[in-house]
């Protein structure tokens, strides 16, 4: 039996919106962002969010066993990439992710 590849990497991409779509916002992610990550090749998608008084803030982790599976046409993994929507619903629209190597394995 082949043995479950291990996260060596997480992938962190944060986005703000306003506090009244937040709701519409997380269906839409969750209806259209968190599937294409998984189908990359993501070894997990966690989707995080801080309501604040006028804002919500999204913080979504995906954990990956190489750079190269994150961008396998040879792109830069840092770079983020927007569903169609996310111009209407964000405040800014981020053009780059964090990438940290895990140090400790899970």
């Amino acid at each position: 039996m082949p043995e479950s590849p291990t996260a060596k990497f997480v992938r962190i991409w944060r986005g703000r919106t306003k506090r009244d779509v937040a709701d519409e916002y997380q269906l839409y992610w969750l209806a259209h962002g968190i599937a294409p990550l998984i189908q990359k090749g993501a070894l997990s998608v966690e989707m995080l969010r801080e309501d604040r008084e006028n804002d919500a803030e999204f913080l979504t982790i995906s954990r990956w066993d190489s750079l190269e599976r994150m961008a396998p046409d040879g792109s830069d993994p840092h770079r983020t990439h927007h569903l169609p929507r996310d111009p209407e619903f964000l405040l800014e629209v981020p053009d780059r992710v964090q990438i940290l190597k895990i140090l400790t394995p899970i």
